[in-house]
Formats: structure tokens, sequence, C-alpha cells
């Protein structure tokens, strides 16, 4: 299995075919990042991340994007700076939990924000599954597209939808991410996310996602699916 994550990371790094979308573990946000080594700390904590779970995780969500405030900077899905650097230890979120035997890294400037940028989605679905499962190995996070689209005249510190031809593409990067998580329950956070485990024919729970509103639903459906099985 340690083989095929190889081959995952190296397949997260391949060039893209698009103009409006960053890979945090190949390009550098040259306007907001401390530095060059950005996508290896990125890969580095990644990589981390997968290789604590890879024989232990029970659970997989899959959301849609990486967004400027999570994944763009901390380098894993659905995870901000902010638990990172141990700035949400109030809610419960520890670095540890993350990355048990890797002391995290900033990868952003810190006068953008001093305590690493932070994304809500990330501190809804962290709270949750910790406080769901017995150890915060047992669930993975990934996407319905691996990296981060962006609008083009907002710059890199902003979200967009990803595009049809772009989920199409990605597909293949998700049967490689399930590929390392056999037998799982995978839940589909949004409706995105569902229509690209739909279009893979990955059999999935459907939850709500937490933004705009959405944060009570989730955390409630959640908790039905968890008592069910």
């Amino acid at each position: 299995m340690q083989d095929k994550l190889v081959q995952f990371i190296q397949l997260l790094q391949a060039p893209l075919p698009f103009e409006q979308v960053f890979n945090p573990w190949r390009d550098v946000d040259q306007d907001h990042e401390l530095d060059e080594k950005g996508p290896h700390i990125r890969t580095r904590q990644l990589t981390h991340y997968f290789q604590c779970r890879l024989d232990q995780a029970q659970f997989l969500l899959i959301g849609e994007a990486l967004g400027y405030q999570g994944g763009h900077f901390s380098g894993i899905a659905m995870t901000s700076e902010r638990i990172l650097l141990g700035y949400q230890k109030e809610r419960g979120l520890l670095p540890s939990h993350v990355l048990p035997d890797l002391e995290p890294q900033r990868t952003s400037k810190p006068e953008l924000k001093p305590k690493g940028f932070t994304e809500p989605t990330a501190t809804i679905v962290w709270q949750r599954l910790t406080s769901l499962c017995a150890s915060p190995l047992h669930f993975a996070f990934w996407n319905a597209f691996a990296w981060h689209p962006f609008h083009l005249k907002e710059g890199l510190l902003s979200n967009r939808k990803p595009k049809k031809s772009e989920l199409i593409y990605g597909r293949q990067v998700l049967e490689h991410f399930l590929d390392l998580f056999p037998h799982t329950t995978i839940l589909g956070v949004g409706k995105v996310a569902a229509q690209q485990l739909s279009a893979l024919n990955i059999p999935h729970h459907l939850v709500r996602h937490p933004a705009q509103g959405g944060a009570k639903i989730f955390r409630r459906q959640i908790s039905d699916i968890f008592k069910k099985l």
C-alpha cells in the first residue's frame, strides 16, 4: 500500500491542464507563501496524514475541492493551517489529531493571518468526526476535485466550483485515492462530491455540505449515519 501511496502523490504533483487551478503539492503561491518550500512542506504533511491512516481509516469524507483557507496552504483536504498550528485547541482540535508524528509547518506568510488561515468547513467536519470516532486515525478527508480552483480575476485567495471538465479530469485521482482505502464507509459531502462518486459507481452516503448554513443538518446527518452502522 505504501507503493500505491507514492504513486498517488506523484499523480497529484503532475502538471495540470487548467489555468485557474492551484496545485499545492507542485505550485508556489508567490504572493502569499513564506518561501519556495511550500510544495515540499505540503507534500510531506499530506503523505504523513495518509501514512498514519492507510490501515486504520474506517470512514472517508469526500468534499468538493480544496479551498484557499484550507488545503491551499495546509496541503490536506478540509484541514486548515489554524488547526495544524494548534490554534483550535479550545475547540478540541489538536495538531496531533492530524499529524500524530510530524510537527506541522505553515506555508502562508504570518503577516496575512498570524494564526494561519482558517476554514469554517474544516473546523466543523473535524469537530464532528473526532466526537464520533474513537480515534482521528479512523477517518480521512479528500475531495471530488483534488486541487484548488480559483477565480482568475480575484486571484488565489478565492474559491470557485470545479467545472465539469475539471471534475471529469479529477476522477482518475479520486479512484486512486479510494483504492488506498478499501473496505471503508464513504460519505459524499455535498452534491458535487456525491455526483462524482456516482459517476464512478461508488456506493456512498450523501450528507449536506456544512457551508452556507448547512452545519446543523450536516451534524445531524453524520450522527444518524454513524448510529446505523
